[in-house]
């Protein structure tokens, strides 16, 4: 029992949630209410993660729940994203008449979720964490019951969704049954010899997450969900899940399985390479810039999971190195989309950016620093971020996995300078509205600063992660 004060941040988490609803119920016209008190809610749990030493590294409920450094950085990213995400948006759903009380109460569940999923050290826990985490993403997704389009990507997301579980749990039955445990430690010490069992148990679940993360060839979902979805559960889906499933993805290869990492090295890396290559080829041709990031974000898994795949603590440090610069310039580009507006209409083609330095230098600017460094255009942070990885595979003497790398990261610069010509060079179409709100305005700005000066002084980012060490 003197170890539960280490889950107060989910316990806290799951009363805010039922407070907040039961309110909801009881006071009439109250929005705005619980969508500030879910922003103080994880704030809240941010605060009692930070209370205790990151550095512990500790084993609750028969060993199934992990506390250490990896998972207590990862929550806390989940948390900052959920916070900037509520922060965001509240213009936005007002606008589109969805500012309603399930929202915030939905956003936090699916944090609770993750939570769960990167703590946990067992395969049920970590199966509760995601159901948890995607029952709200399926309401998220048709959240605007109004556009068929909404209502087209919940149903998507929700039957592709069952499916991956489908063969997770599989997956999940199989490793069970072939090692007697669902616990990762346990599992570990029962890898005894050649368990062909235990190597069909691995690719399943692996078939699982790389849906979870939309890598190809399980990426169907996320186009069609990315543009059918309201711009801010967009934003959460870009964000959030890709955190806990990459959490899961390291704590599942490199606890049990790190002994057989030849078994599953050659998938992670066909999925890292396919996810890089079709994710840069495929956005070539879009128009929407919803469904551009969709298969941005798609490229950008692969890189992450580069880094996982070399089976070494430095490849784990920079794929999470990765992700924390990602969550940054994703919040940027999102914050960008929430201001193209126009007398209560909210913009998302490539066309309607014509034009638009010349009115809104500033926020062009923003835009610009933030797809030069989704690029990986130096000095910017998406270069150290896309470095740092190249940095992981080459000293593995994974050439032919860097060469394709950076191959993907010249043909992606295409499409995001395509972009940046359309806003500087193409003829004006729309002034668009210039009533931001200050926790838009305030994201834009320290995003494209935090990108633009990462450089100045980027050991810092550099030192917190090198404290991740999976493999002792």
């Amino acid at each position: 029992m003197d170890k539960l004060n280490f889950i107060y941040p989910e316990i806290f988490t799951s009363l805010s949630i039922m407070s907040l609803l039961i309110l909801g119920v009881f006071k009439k016209n109250s929005s705005s209410l619980i969508n500030n008190l879910s922003v103080l809610s994880l704030v809240g749990a941010l605060i009692l993660i930070l209370n205790y030493p990151l550095e512990i590294n500790l084993n609750l409920f028969n060993g199934g729940y992990k506390i250490d450094y990896l998972s207590s950085y990862m929550k806390i990213l989940t948390i900052l994203s959920g916070i900037f995400i509520l922060i965001t948006s509240s213009k936005f759903l007002k606008v589109l008449k969805l500012f309603q009380i399930e929202y915030p109460i939905l956003i936090l569940s699916s944090i609770l979720g993750m939570m769960v999923m990167i703590s946990s050290n067992d395969l049920i826990v970590f199966y509760l964490g995601l159901e948890l985490q995607s029952l709200a993403l399926y309401v998220l997704a048709s959240f605007n019951r109004d556009q068929i389009k909404s209502s087209e990507a919940g149903l998507k997301y929700f039957v592709l969704s069952a499916l991956s579980s489908g063969l997770l749990l599989y997956g999940c039955s199989l490793i069970y049954g072939f090692s007697g445990s669902t616990n990762f430690d346990q599992i570990s010490s029962a890898m005894i010899g050649d368990q062909y069992g235990l190597t069909f148990g691995i690719v399943f679940i692996l078939v699982g997450l790389a849906f979870k993360i939309s890598a190809v060839p399980f990426h169907m979902w996320a186009p069609d969900v990315y543009e059918g979805s309201p711009t801010s559960v967009t934003l959460f889906f870009a964000i959030a899940p890709k955190i806990a499933a990459l959490t899961v993805f390291i704590r599942f290869l490199y606890v049990p399985f790190i002994n057989v990492i030849d078994q599953w090295q050659i998938i992670i890396i066909f999925l890292s390479v396919a996810s890089m290559i079709f994710g840069a080829v495929a956005a070539i041709g879009q128009k929407n810039l919803k469904r551009l990031i969709a298969y941005s974000s798609i490229g950008h898994m692969g890189y992450v999971l580069a880094g996982i795949c070399t089976g070494t603590n430095q490849g784990v440090q920079s794929s999470v190195f990765y992700i924390s610069i990602y969550l940054i310039m994703n919040l940027g580009f999102f914050s960008f989309l929430f201001m193209l507006k126009k007398d209560n209409k909210y913009y998302e083609d490539m066309d309607d950016l014509s034009g638009l330095s010349k009115n809104h230098p500033l926020i062009a600017l923003s835009l610009l620093i933030i797809l030069f460094s989704l690029a990986g255009i130096p000095p910017l942070a998406g270069f150290f971020a896309k470095f740092y990885i190249f940095k992981a595979v080459i000293d593995q003497s994974m050439y032919f996995l860097a060469i394709l790398g950076l191959l993907s990261t010249v043909i992606a610069a295409f499409y995001y300078l395509r972009i940046v010509k359309i806003m500087y060079f193409d003829q004006e179409k729309i002034i668009y509205d210039k009533d931001y709100n200050l926790g838009l305005k305030l994201t834009l700005i320290a995003s494209t600063i935090i990108i633009l000066f990462y450089f100045i002084y980027p050991s810092k980012l550099i030192e917190i992660v090198s404290k991740i060490e999976i493999i002792i």
